[in-house]
């Protein structure tokens, strides 16, 4: 018997589709949350609040839309900001053969996780918006250093100067310098 996985961005947009919603269900998706998170009773009243889901715990995924997890958590289901939280496997499903079709013997074996995308590591990241972003190799103003990495690479060489509380950076990359203060970008211009 052979158990198919169906990959975490394809589960997704199933829910938020509205497509085959039971056997997603049937298939427990888990998310554990990045930050401490407000459970709401209704997503379109912000003051429903039914609890406060402290960081690094683990919520069951029942639906999704565009912006909003419909998740279980303890006794509790209610609504979460999709921010906040990371789905937790790739797979919904742990996938696993039966040996005993293939070799004759009795036995379970788990088939190798499949490797994720590039776009899927920085989407966990950072969320879809600013995973496309950085991406297509953009840049703009804000955003942090390890975003900079994300989406240019490691620079070939830093200029760092400290004074008082700040902290002034220099990227260096081949055509372009990038100015950092306090790990925000701020400007950039051409490599004199």
């Amino acid at each position: 018997m052979i158990l198919f996985a169906q990959s975490r961005t394809d589960a997704l947009v199933g829910l938020e589709q509205g497509q085959d919603k039971q056997m997603i269900r049937s298939n427990v998706m888990t998310a554990t949350l990045r930050s401490a998170a407000r459970l709401f009773e209704a997503k379109n009243d912000l003051t429903t609040v039914i609890m406060i889901i402290p960081s690094g715990s683990r919520v069951t995924v029942l639906d999704s839309d565009s912006t909003y997890y419909k998740v279980r958590f303890e006794d509790s289901e209610g609504f979460i900001f999709k921010r906040q939280a990371l789905i937790d496997d790739p797979t919904l499903v742990s996938p696993v053969t039966n040996i005993k079709e293939e070799s004759g013997v009795e036995g379970a074996r788990p088939v190798e996780e499949p490797k994720i995308s590039r776009f899927t590591y920085l989407e966990n990241k950072y969320g879809t918006s600013t995973a496309a972003r950085i991406n297509s190799g953009k840049i703009w103003r804000g955003m942090n250093g390890e975003m900079v990495r994300d989406s240019w690479g490691n620079p070939e060489k830093i200029n760092r100067v400290i004074s008082n509380n700040t902290v002034e950076e220099e990227w260096t990359y081949k055509s372009t310098i990038l100015y950092l203060q306090n790990n925000k970008l701020v400007n950039w211009g051409p490599r004199k």
